[in-house]
């Protein structure tokens, strides 16, 4: 597999401010990429954009707009886009019992589900300007494997990988590549609610800088339409759907 060739090479990442999009930030930098850095934490991400002679957008990827005026302003700086990274997550959502939480609802799904839905939108015509590029949607494990602990955060994750299986073989023909990056458990802030619980059973947590090289994988390997799963002490590769049955 070859190595992902950064130099020159325009990236939006959303989610850009903390945690794995600002890890993938700082590796992107070092392979020369010119990066657009978009969060809704306009300090931290000022921040690192200055750090990373990058440009930092505010942008709400629960805002069809805002994702819009963020492919914009990397047209706008740097000429084009090759890369959009919809990172942009959160996690919270809840269940759907008597503890059901509409705000919360409603935040997770547009975070989570929206802005990759909106971020691709906004992103295609850019990329397709190019001649073709990546999307790459931060899906999660919980999109393969039953969340118990947040399952409309398992239901937002699950409908990623579904979207990029399906958009893959729809947009690959125009040389555009749709995957996803589904880690387990990673060492970030949205942790915060479990980390005692997975210490306390021993469950072991990714370092960002697995999660962050799965994805530049992605970018190395081609191919469309895949959810490429990081846990520990595995190496990170597309999952293997089992084919469901077909019709006799």
């Amino acid at each position: 597999m070859a190595a992902f060739e950064g130099a020159g090479k325009v990236v939006l990442i959303t989610g850009a401010s903390h945690g794995i999009g600002a890890a993938a930030a700082r590796r992107l930098a070092e392979a020369d990429a010119r990066l657009v850095l978009a969060d809704v934490d306009a300090e931290a991400g000022r921040a690192l954009a200055a750090d990373l002679d990058g440009l930092f957008v505010h942008c709400d990827v629960r805002e069809p707009a805002d994702n819009e005026a963020a492919v914009a302003a990397a047209v706008d700086r740097y000429g084009g886009l090759d890369v959009a990274f919809l990172n942009a997550g959160v996690a919270g959502g809840g269940g759907l019992g008597d503890g059901f939480d509409l705000a919360a609802y409603r935040r997770a799904m547009g975070v989570n589900l929206d802005g990759v839905c909106f971020g691709v939108h906004a992103a295609l015509p850019a990329l397709r300007a190019r001649g073709g590029g990546d999307i790459v949607a931060t899906a999660s494990m919980a999109a393969l494997t039953p969340a118990p602990f947040d399952p409309v955060y398992g239901a937002n994750k699950a409908a990623v990988v579904g979207l990029v299986r399906s958009l893959g073989p729809t947009l690959a023909d125009e040389g555009v590549r749709v995957n996803a990056l589904c880690p387990s458990f990673a060492d970030t802030a949205i942790l915060a609610p479990l980390r005692g619980h997975l210490e306390e059973i021993g469950f072991p947590v990714l370092d960002v800088a697995d999660v962050v090289e799965a994805f530049m994988a992605i970018l190395s390997a081609g191919g469309a339409g895949r959810a490429w799963y990081v846990v520990p002490g595995r190496p990170s590769e597309p999952f293997r759907f089992r084919g469901v049955p077909g019709p006799r």
